[in-house]
């Protein structure tokens, strides 16, 4: 774990000890077994929302923690350094709160909300479909006015929590107005016609279930619409900003676990009669994957002080999605090849590190598109 944290609160660095104590007693110990069994960890969703730290960035009159997003997600990091699927989860399920939030009406915030804030009810997010993934606007899932009801027809692929969520955000299309003919739904899992089509089989996140949901004539009151018809996606994309920053905290997380396990080998493992750590080839490839680390972790908290700031901060997001995925993949990596053979084995976790953040460079948009994202802003400005 890192050495010290520089919190700006002393709540806040309470936050981060509780966060350790919950990942030491009941994360680290439960990780490789459901890994290996591809056991969703529901349990582990509750006791984190009965700590409060699956609410950390909303309003505490909604039962949100009140907390900034630069806490928020050293938090998140702290829970991925010790199971990444559940960091995935946990950034997930704030994601699929953020529409209601910044979106939703007031009677709507206060008859949902805190359940979903509370842990006991968990969210997924429905956006990509299999042939609109880096392009949403090309959604063709549509979501029908009958009466006071929309009636919503089609699929979503890749979402996490599929078929284990008690609620999912969709975006769905209301009108051929391409980009702006999108809105945003607020789905209850046990909604009639919706169901979870076979998980994926990953390479990675074994315990974290990746489906497609099917919705077969799902019917929905209108007062589950967010927003007005037609800003789903702008509700979308502003979601997504926030989604990246958590998807860069919890790579900087694996990386950090990966770093400590090669660390710890590296000084106890003797060759030619001294530790590893002391010949300078494993050295500097230590000292580099520290630096990969620490700089990510400073790139996404320079865009959460810009968020908590009210400035804007999607660049900054994307560059922090894209640095602090990048650099996990390599520092993995290296930790496999620091470990040797050892590493390539299933008797360490950094096998499992290198795999799970693969997707971490291609989930919440790829780094190509991240690439996309920086270059248009640096074009506008």
């Amino acid at each position: 774990m890192p050495a010290a944290r520089l919190m700006p609160t002393a709540e806040s660095a309470e936050l981060i000890e509780l966060t350790r104590s919950i990942a030491d007693k009941e994360l680290r110990p439960a990780v490789n077994e459901a890994e290996r069994a591809h056991a969703f960890p529901r349990e582990a969703f509750r006791t984190l929302g009965r700590a409060g730290l699956l609410s950390l960035p909303y309003p505490e009159e909604y039962g949100g923690g009140g907390q900034p997003y630069e806490v928020y997600l050293q938090v998140l990091e702290e829970i991925a350094s010790a199971w990444a699927a559940v960091g995935v989860g946990v950034s997930v399920h704030a994601l699929s709160c953020f529409g209601l939030f910044h979106a939703g009406t007031e009677e709507q915030k206060r008859r949902w909300l805190p359940d979903m804030l509370g842990g006991e009810l968990l969210g997924a997010y429905c956006l990509s479909e299999a042939h609109a993934g880096s392009d949403p606007a090309a959604m063709r899932t549509r979501a029908v006015r009958d009466g006071e009801d929309y009636v919503i027809t089609g699929s979503k692929a890749w979402t996490t929590h599929g078929g284990v969520a008690d609620f999912y955000k969709v975006m769905a299309r209301t009108s051929d107005d391409g980009a702006r003919g999108i809105s945003c739904f607020l789905v209850p899992a046990s909604s009639a016609g919706l169901s979870a089509d076979t998980p994926e089989d990953k390479m990675g996140l074994m315990s974290s279930v990746t489906a497609t949901m099917l919705f077969d004539g799902v019917r929905i009151p209108a007062e589950r619409r967010l927003g007005e018809e037609g800003q789903g996606l702008p509700i979308a994309l502003a979601g997504l900003d926030s989604g990246r920053l958590g998807i860069a905290a919890v790579a900087t997380g694996v990386a950090q676990a990966a770093l400590d396990v090669a660390v710890t080998y590296a000084k106890e493992r003797e060759t030619f009669g001294k530790p590893v750590i002391d010949h300078q080839g494993l050295a500097f490839l230590l000292a580099d994957m520290a630096a990969a680390t620490e700089s990510a972790r400073a790139t996404y908290l320079y865009a959460a002080r810009l968020r908590d700031a009210g400035r804007p901060f999607s660049r900054q997001a994307s560059i922090a999605k894209m640095i602090a995925t990048d650099n996990a993949m390599k520092v993995t990596t290296d930790a496999v090849q620091v470990l040797g053979g050892a590493g390539y084995t299933r008797d360490f976790p950094v096998e499992r590190y290198m795999r799970e953040t693969k997707v971490m460079q291609i989930f919440e948009g790829t780094n190509q598109i991240q690439r996309m994202v920086i270059s248009r802003d640096l074009a506008r400005s």
